[in-house]
């Protein structure tokens, strides 16, 4: 049984800033200087919703929102907007998900889907009602369809190696009590 002591949360916390941190550094180092004509997955976003969707306590608002700010200035986004849509994305996983019931992980798959095609969607309708310029239409659907196809891989790191894993319903409740 995972312990749920502070000092575990704290830890857990602190190595999902850690990820994070890492993910943003890899993804700005200049490893190819030519155009590409498909877009890589968005590992952050994977990472932020698969720690969600198993731990919600850690990852809470402030720490996704000053991770994905940080994201956004960083890849020179429009600040805020990724990270609002990202925050409402992973408060709706975090209220869907329901530790006393049993879901398969294709439901968990195809749910995380649907909330990273509306992110995707929304972003693109804002910046283009603001007509802020943006990657090509078909960049987008490319980064988000690997986003979405990483979500597996990203949680099997998440609970094999970092021992990310659901919470059990008598954890649930020692949560709730505190």
């Amino acid at each position: 049984m995972v312990e749920n002591t502070p000092a575990r949360i704290l830890l857990m916390r602190c190595g999902f800033a850690g990820l994070a941190l890492a993910v943003i550094f890899f993804r700005l180092l200049p490893l190819d200087t030519l155009p590409r004509n498909w877009a890589p997955p968005d590992l952050l976003i994977a990472l932020t919703m698969a720690w969600a969707l198993r731990r919600p306590d850690y990852v809470p608002v402030p720490l996704v929102v000053m991770v994905m700010l940080m994201a956004d200035m960083l890849f020179h986004r429009p600040p805020g907007l990724l990270t609002l849509l990202v925050v409402l994305g992973v408060e709706f996983l975090k209220s869907r998900s329901q530790p006393h019931q049993e879901t398969t992980f294709v439901a968990e798959w195809l749910l995380v889907a649907m909330v990273m095609t509306v992110i995707t969607l929304l972003n693109r309708f804002i910046l283009s009602a603001f007509a802020v310029e943006q990657a090509p239409l078909s960049l987008s659907v490319i980064e988000m369809l690997a986003t979405i196809a990483t979500y597996p891989l990203v949680v099997l790191f998440s609970q094999g190696l970092l021992g990310v894993r659901k919470l059990s319903p008598a954890e649930a409740e020692a949560l709730g009590a505190r």
